[in-house]
């Protein structure tokens, strides 16, 4: 039965399972000790398959924002009830409301596709408005649910719908376009936005694996000619990318008519929200193949954008001997990292001088021994930051730098030969090293003294260079479940988004949970591994750092009252069970210990504890830090900017998590705090 329309459908479940929670809004410790949270949203890294996986109330529900029939919606919109509705759930699945252009496509847009769907005789068929992609952010326009006019089988139309009169294809890549709203910068095609789209329902969505072609994907430039589009028809045009044009409605419609059988859409509506989402592929388990075979990964909008603007300032560099930097932006599971291994794999088929380097020993390492683990030549790709003074200038046709937020003053070190000591600020040394350097960054996970990748400083050092710069923002999120309400909150709750703190109340695609003790968060997480999950704890650096000694056990230096566990490993090798510092993330062993920021930061999990420490509390209010209780020893003596420092740490680790994240606070009136947030009055 489909969801009646007057009523919220974040309220339901697909599954027909009964939720203490029903409309997922608490996600409190009960929920999870009664068995109805989520059970298998990702694989393990380990190599036995993953746990079965249900749709509850507790976990990603695949919902859009709105549903109905062609027929009834297109009545709803004529009489202004649809727009306010889409509104109010918008703001209540996002937290924020909805932008102008996309109140414009609901206004204008939308009744022009209800009104061909019902010309075309599909009154009946299901219209699914801002469908949310599993395991992300991304909301298609709309997707069009009924039934094979040949084979009666249930079947989906993605639509992507543009109010463009005009747009220019890019004389260097079809595949992006110019539009007048945008001014000069350049968006994606719609017809490859679309195709993507497709290919990631295809990638995630079980229902659609035994029939991927059960999905198809048009483009829907309703108020444009075809002389004012032409040259987008230049770009090949696949089953998942049709393009249509206004002047081409006829031809539109019959594509309609052919495609769906003229009878109700809702059971093949309720097949595709009440599927199965395939486990997500894992960044590290896929960075070998991605270097070298290009479809491991699905890049989306302003991602595929920006791999697309990079390829094309290299292109344009080689063949005009110039130099230019691009500067990639984004949250935590925004997918830089993916970006950057994309580029660096098609750089690599190319024969391009290309390299990828990090300020992370962790994530270099693990990314050297995951994507070089059989061949050398590929893990020689994978580098440090401070490794390029000496290096000479334009020695590269490109620098792929992740993480950038990590990059320091100067490249030298206690370690630097006198040789090889450098004059030039790091920043300077990766722009001049390559004919194209490429920053991914997130300003808010600048953690320590030092570290100064921000945009103004690298588009200062551009600029003094005469350098061009392209600036690309990703607003995606695709950690944390894709939940974008949840990063939202943990900025606010730390002071680094406007607002101030406020309750959580609730997401289907990502649970939040406060434990009282290290105990229960230690017991939760133990019960989602048995059920199949990874995962991991961390912890703020409150606490002493014991070095390894041979024969003996980690030392369990992170204490609280009776309860006390080692850090990670500080050596590069395995100690007693405990996998080496670099690979704690990654490898089996790993929960046994507590990770810090260093050795947290870049890597993703599916369930991620978090111990707050002494070093920043709740008091009257506000959050206090107090670099007196850090044992960091890049804070040793110095509290110039730890407030900002401390909070940044904090964003990192309570984002690490894919599924679920538990939070812990070592001080009773932060922990008071965090559950009234969390949990309300229970």
């Amino acid at each position: 039965m489909p969801v009646p329309s007057a009523i919220p459908v974040h309220a339901f479940t697909r599954t027909g399972a009964s939720c203490c929670h029903p409309y997922g809004a608490r996600n409190s410790l009960q929920c999870l000790s009664s068995g109805c949270g989520p059970t298998g949203f990702l694989a393990r890294r380990q190599d036995r398959p993953p746990p079965a996986r249900s749709i509850s109330c507790c976990a990603g529900v695949l919902v859009p924002l709105l549903r109905s029939s062609a027929e009834s919606l297109l009545a709803q919109l004529l009489n202004d009830h649809a727009v306010p509705r889409l509104t109010r759930q918008f703001v209540i699945d996002v937290g924020y409301m909805p932008s102008s252009s996309e109140v414009r496509s609901w206004q204008s847009s939308l009744p022009v596709l209800l009104a061909d769907l019902n010309e075309a005789g599909l009154a009946g068929v299901e219209v699914l408005v801002e469908h949310r992609l599993p395991l992300s952010s991304k909301r298609t326009d709309v997707i069009v649910a009924g039934n094979d006019a040949r084979t009666g089988a249930p079947t989906y139309l993605v639509v992507e719908l543009k109010q463009w009169s005009r747009a220019q294809a890019d004389p260097d890549d079809v595949e992006l376009v110019t539009v007048d709203a945008y001014g000069s910068r350049p968006v994606l095609h719609p017809g490859k936005q679309v195709q993507n789209y497709v290919q990631y329902m295809r990638d995630f969505v079980r229902v659609l694996e035994s029939d991927p072609n059960a999905v198809s994907g048009a483009a829907y430039l309703h108020n444009a000619s075809e002389n004012s589009v032409a040259s987008l028809r230049l770009r090949p045009e696949t089953p998942a990318s049709r393009l249509f044009t206004g002047e081409q409605r006829g031809i539109w419609l019959e594509y309609l008519a052919e495609r769906f059988a003229p009878e109700p859409g809702a059971s093949a509506a309720d097949v595709l929200l009440a599927s199965a989402v395939a486990p997500s592929k894992q960044l590290m388990k896929l960075a070998a193949q991605e270097i070298k075979d290009r479809e491991q990964f699905v890049l989306l909008d302003e991602q595929e954008v920006a791999y697309r603007l990079v390829l094309n300032a290299v292109r344009q560099a080689i063949r005009e001997d110039h130099k230019s930097v691009v500067v990639v932006t984004g949250g935590p599971g925004s997918g830089k990292s993916v970006i950057a291994l994309s580029l660096l794999g098609e750089f690599y088929r190319q024969g391009r001088t290309a390299e990828h380097a990090t300020g992370s020993k962790a994530f270099t390492e693990t990314l050297r021994r995951v994507a070089g683990n059989r061949d050398s030549r590929v893990k020689q790709l994978f580098g440090y930051f401070n490794q390029f003074a000496v290096d000479e200038p334009n020695s590269l046709d490109v620098l792929i730098l992740d993480e950038a937020h990590r990059i320091r003053e100067s490249s030298n070190n206690r370690f630097t030969k006198r040789t090889q000591r450098s004059t030039k600020p790091q920043i300077e040394e990766l722009i001049d090293v390559a004919r194209v350097p490429v920053f991914l960054l997130d300003e808010h996970q600048v953690v320590r003294p030092g570290e100064i990748g921000t945009v103004a400083a690298i588009r200062q050092a551009a600029q003094q260079r005469g350098l061009s710069i392209h600036e690309v923002e990703l607003d995606a999120q695709f950690r944390s479940g894709g939940s974008r309400l949840y990063e939202e909150w943990v900025l606010r709750l730390l002071g680094l988004a406007d607002g101030g703190p406020v309750e959580w109340t609730g997401d289907d695609n990502y649970t939040l949970l406060v434990a009282d003790t290290p105990e229960e968060m230690e017991v939760v997480l133990a019960q989602r591994r048995e059920r199949g999950y990874d995962a991991r704890m961390s912890a703020g650096f409150c606490w002493p750092w014991s070095d390894a000694v041979p024969g003996e056990p980690l030392a369990p230096d992170v204490r609280i009252g009776h309860w006390a566990r080692p850090w990670n490993n500080k050596e590069e090798r395995r100690h007693d069970g405990a996998p080496a510092r670099s690979l704690w993330a990654t490898q089996d062993g790993g929960f046994d210990q507590v990770g810090c920021v260093y050795t947290a930061q870049g890597f993703e999990y599916d369930w991620s504890g978090v111990i707050l420490g002494p070093d920043l509390v709740w008091r009257d209010g506000h959050f206090i830090a107090d670099v007196t209780e850090s044992r960091d020893p890049a804070f040793r003596g110095k509290s110039a900017d730890f407030d900002t420092f401390v909070r940044n740490v904090y964003k990192v680790l309570l984002t690490r998590g894919m599924v679920g994240t538990v939070v812990y606070s070592t001080d009773t009136g932060t922990r008071a705090m965090l559950k009234g947030l969390v949990n309300g009055d229970d």
